[in-house]
């Protein structure tokens, strides 16, 4: 078996109260984490707001650094790196967050957002800058004139795709999707996941997928975490059944799903 190309080994994280909370008891937010990504697999992470999805994938790619355990990518341990090098190392795992409306600058061409993820890295000069735009917009399904406009001409569908755009832009190796369709319409759901799809068979990139619908993410991803309460309480394998869940977290986000005859009847 090859080695995985991501290993997260017992990190955790825990946020100092604020306000009217402070002097309140800590409960860490993120709690001794592990598990491991195989190049081109999709690993699904579950749980209700709150339960440590987004801490885990800020942590993961090093937007913030965990209070304690290992991030080791590629075999170099990301978390024993100083700032400096970490940012060069930092490309190479990219996120997709929910909110596509708060994730572009609205002063900003869509030229601009791209391009500038390419020549902070090193990855383009600037007169080959046009043309490499132009590709990363047809990797999403976007005209190449997009790059001339600013977000407000998009939809929210046309916008996580550039988000999408911008992640590949700074050509990663794992692509961390954190709850992306969760905001947009049920007509175009289905088209940004399936584009996340497209995009790791074509590309061979390695996904963690985060949301909240635990049918959607067994859909999506043949192992799958569920997170409580900043834990990882239970990994379905990707052998594995959601019908065979043994924690009672899992089997009653199970029985949260709508079933058909509720919504028909």
């Amino acid at each position: 078996m090859s080695e995985p190309i991501l290993r997260v080994e017992g990190i955790s994280k825990t946020y100092a109260p604020r306000g009217l909370f402070k002097g309140a008891g800590l409960r860490p937010a993120l709690a001794s984490a592990s598990f491991e990504l195989s190049k081109g697999e999709i690993l699904g992470v579950v749980g209700e707001s709150g339960s440590g999805k987004t801490t885990l994938a800020r942590c993961v790619a090093l937007l913030e650094r965990p209070d304690a355990g290992r991030i080791v990518f590629k075999g170099e341990e990301l978390t024993a790196l100083s700032e400096g090098v970490l940012r060069k190392r930092r490309r190479g795992i990219q996120t997709v967050f929910q909110d596509p409306y708060a994730s572009l600058n609205p002063r900003q061409k869509i030229g601009d957002v791209l391009g500038e993820v390419m020549l902070v890295h090193g990855l383009a000069t600037r007169e080959a800058l046009r043309d490499r735009v132009a590709a990363l917009l047809d990797q999403v399904g976007l005209p190449a004139t997009a790059a001339d406009a600013y977000p407000k001409a998009f939809s929210g569908g046309q916008r996580q795709r550039i988000c999408i755009a911008r992640a590949l832009a700074a050509q990663p190796d794992i692509l961390i999707a954190d709850e992306p369709v969760s905001s947009l319409d049920v007509s175009v759901q289905a088209q940004v996941i399936n584009l996340i799809l497209d995009l790791r068979d074509r590309l061979g990139l390695s996904v963690i997928f985060i949301g909240h619908d635990l049918q959607l993410i067994d859909f999506i991803a043949p192992r799958v975490l569920v997170m409580l309460n900043g834990e990882i309480v239970e990994t379905i394998p990707a052998d594995g059944s959601i019908a065979d869940a043994r924690h009672e977290y899992t089997r009653a986000l199970m029985q949260a799903v709508p079933k058909l005859e509720t919504i028909t009847g």
